[in-house]
């Protein structure tokens, strides 16, 4: 996934619209979208509306859920056929995952949905959760981490720069403990200024280089900006095709290493970041 398109949970309107407005996955929001007077009834609007999803033509959807008890009931109203998984906010330890897993397990058989289906991300949010990541992200039906940096930032009093440099060492943390734990690279952090497409772009591709495949996005202006970035130009998949063919004929020939057009040697980590991309959404 390339776009996470985040929608109020108590907006019915924003919700039947954002399945066209080009994100690959939209986020009904239960938590900080939604006041606490409305959560109630945000969490079955967003329950009505995923049971009357299409089957297919659309984004893949997600509920973001609220943190402690209040969260375990979110994911057990939402729990219904049409959700990809569950974005846990502000999640900092593995035993909140896996008694959030107990849950859905009991939810899912309770509405006839496969055991284990439903994924989850946790978005880490403090500086115990930036600590904890690879115990997060080794916890229970965690499909990969999200970044949340407008309380990260609170929690640790950071005041980042124009190039955000001061973030740099936690999304590289992040990106590491995602390899480390085996899951999908992390979801990079929203840009809370939606109206400067071409700050947004400078930071995304920077984020893109840290090793992040996808960012999550307030606004619907952010969402061509993002996809752009994370979809690998024909240039870059005709290299990547080409590099994966020759090596792979080097070593049908009984090679393990080949030099490639440039000069420099390929092997089989080189290659293995070519199959990556071409395995990316283009």
């Amino acid at each position: 996934m390339r776009s996470y398109l985040y929608v109020p949970g108590d907006a019915p309107a924003k919700l039947a619209g954002s399945l066209t407005r080009g994100a690959d996955a939209v986020i009904a929001d239960l938590e900080d979208a939604v006041p606490a007077a409305a959560k109630s009834a945000a969490r079955l609007a967003v329950r009505s509306w995923l049971s009357s999803l299409p089957d297919a033509g659309r984004p893949a959807v997600w509920v973001r859920i609220n943190p402690g008890e209040a969260g375990l009931e979110d994911a057990r109203a939402v729990a219904v056929p049409g959700l990809a998984g569950v974005c846990v906010a502000k999640a900092e330890t593995a035993g909140e995952l896996t008694a959030l897993a107990a849950v859905l397990a009991t939810a899912e058989e309770a509405a006839g949905l496969p055991v284990g289906g439903i994924a989850v991300v946790p978005l880490l949010e403090s500086a115990a959760a930036v600590l904890n990541a690879v115990e997060l992200a080794r916890a229970p039906r965690v499909a990969r981490l999200q970044l949340g940096e407008a309380d990260l930032r609170a929690d640790l009093g950071l005041t980042p720069g124009p190039d955000e440099r001061e973030l740099l060492p936690i999304r590289s943390h992040v990106v590491v403990a995602s390899a480390a734990a085996g899951i999908a690279p992390p979801v990079a952090p929203v840009s809370t200024d939606y109206r400067d497409l071409d700050a947004l772009r400078s930071s995304t591709e920077a984020l893109r280089r840290l090793g992040f495949v996808g960012r999550a996005c307030i606004h619907p202006a952010q969402l061509p900006v993002v996809n752009e970035v994370f979809t690998p130009s024909p240039e870059r998949l005709a290299e990547a095709a080409d590099l994966v063919r020759r090596y792979d004929a080097a070593v049908a020939s009984g090679a393990a290493v080949l030099v490639g057009a440039d000069g420099r040697m390929v092997d089989a980590a080189v290659v293995r970041a070519a199959r990556r991309l071409l395995s990316r959404p283009h």
